[in-house]
């Protein structure tokens, strides 16, 4: 498996080959802004090498990078809503699902430090899919 490069952005890896309009569709919602203008600064990862990939093996392959990776896996694709998967990496092991249009309020606050992962987690609704903070 290869390694995922610490860059100034979050990564968004691609797990699921299976539809690449669906997938294309998916990268441009990532980063499009939001009414207000704002929008998820992500590094887009289409790599093969981590076709399948479980949540473990992308927490492994950060290689103790901190902070969070977003993942378009075969839910994100085909799933309605899109959810992309959200890997907290330090600690690792939780993580949630946020729809393409709060993913610039996640990133955007977990890359600052301005929220805690455990904001987000715990504000998802009990299917585990974060659709934003009620108003």
């Amino acid at each position: 498996m290869p390694t995922i490069a610490a860059t100034g952005d979050t990564p968004l890896i691609r797990t699921d080959f299976s539809d690449d309009a669906a997938w294309r569709a998916l990268a441009a919602a990532a980063v499009a802004p939001s009414p207000e203008g704002f929008q998820a600064y992500v590094e887009i990862v289409e790599d093969r090498g981590f076709e399948g990939a479980t949540p473990a093996q992308l927490a492994e392959a950060a290689g103790g990078r901190r902070g969070c990776l977003i993942v378009a896996d075969a839910v994100a694709i085909h799933d309605d809503e899109h959810p992309f998967l959200c890997l907290e990496l330090a600690p690792a092991g939780r993580s949630f699902r946020v729809i393409p249009r709060e993913l610039w309020g996640v990133e955007n606050n977990l890359s600052l430090a301005n929220m805690d992962f455990e904001e987000f987690a715990d504000a998802a609704d009990p299917d585990g899919v974060f659709r934003g903070f009620p108003e």
